[in-house]
């Protein structure tokens, strides 16, 4: 079984300690999901050494740790490209346009799903519903929104991200990090980049909008007032 080299591993288990100092005595075992994301940060998947070292940290077995592993898709189990590029194929993206950008990307690249590009750049991804859809079709790299995407777009962020030019999303950070760094932002370390660029659109706030041009507000609900029936 691969190992960490000693300084790899004191590095993480440094890191992992400061995880699992965020909750309660007694529910340490609640850092799994960040730790992780740690070991991703480091490895670019959820690597056998990575499940040891989590184990081991939180007094679980391997095939625990697994277990979460194998559960959710935001864990790789096999190497991850450096950019994440998930479509949403969901039924509005789907009629927008995402299955036609998908069809483009999927045979200009050459993979499937969950597959990696021979160059280690790309993971292509189709993805469910992203929570955008007024923007739809929708493209997120490493789970930062590229918004009204159509095949001709898509096909040029992929080639950026391909050629390493540096690629900026629609909504978030002035760059989209590597899989690796946004694993470590998931995994609960601050990345400097959350006053960057702008985090909803104008579209989203427009209901907001019409409401203060109409001076709308929502009725006030006080201890008194009755139930909705049905909603008890």
């Amino acid at each position: 079984m691969n190992a960490y080299a000693p300084e790899v591993e004191a590095r993480l288990r440094e890191e992992a300690a400061q995880i699992v100092a965020r909750y309660p005595q007694g529910h340490e075992r609640s850092a799994l999901l960040p730790m992780l994301h740690l070991v991703q940060s480091e490895d670019g998947y959820v690597s056998a050494a990575g499940i040891t070292l989590c184990a081991d940290v939180l007094g679980l077995t391997r095939p625990e740790v697994s277990a979460v592993a194998t559960f959710y898709t935001q864990y790789k189990r096999h190497p991850n490209g450096e950019y994440t590029v998930g479509v949403c194929t969901n039924a509005l993206c789907a009629v927008m346009g995402g299955d036609q950008i998908w069809e483009t990307l999927e045979e200009h690249l050459g993979i499937g799903h969950e597959e990696v590009t021979e160059d280690g750049k790309i993971t292509l991804e189709r993805l469910e519903c992203n929570a955008a859809c007024d923007y739809a079709p929708v493209i997120m790299v490493n789970w930062e929104f590229f918004d009204n995407q159509t095949p001709a777009s898509a096909l040029k962020l992929v080639s950026d991200l391909q050629a390493g030019r540096p690629v900026a999303p629609t909504r978030g950070p002035d760059q989209v990090p590597t899989f690796k760094e946004v694993s470590h932002t998931l995994a609960g370390f601050e990345d400097g980049l959350a006053s960057q660029g702008p985090t909803a659109g104008s579209s989203s706030l427009r209901g907001l909008e019409i409401a203060r041009e109409n001076d709308w507000t929502s009725p006030e609900v006080s201890a008194d007032t009755p139930a909705v029936e049905g909603n008890n």
